[in-house]
């Protein structure tokens, strides 16, 4: 199993625009084979920092889901509305 977790700063007065991006981007990829879970999150203190945490079956399947239309169109368009961000993908050790 594979998990990412994907943390966003995103510029104030651009986060209904992302919004509105991951929205399609969650529905589409919750139905890609090998997804287990796919998720935005945002912080309760902080509500410009979004966080999207999945779990994928195999590295395979989240190499797959980087190549899908839907990845390769949103990301970069959300992209464009963060200020920085950070990702880390692990694997289940226990």
């Amino acid at each position: 199993m594979i998990k990412v977790v994907s943390k966003g700063f995103f510029y104030e007065d651009k986060i209904e625009e992302a919004l509105k991006l991951y929205e399609e981007l969650v529905s589409k990829t919750q139905k890609e084979d090998g997804c287990i879970s796919y998720n935005l999150f945002r912080d309760i203190d902080d509500k410009s920092v979004l966080t999207m945490i999945e779990e994928w079956e195999s590295p395979e399947a989240l190499e797959a889901h980087k190549q899908t239309e839907h990845f390769t169109r949103l990301v970069p368009m959300v992209g464009k509305f963060r200020k920085n961000s950070e990702l880390n993908v692990y694997e289940l050790v226990l």
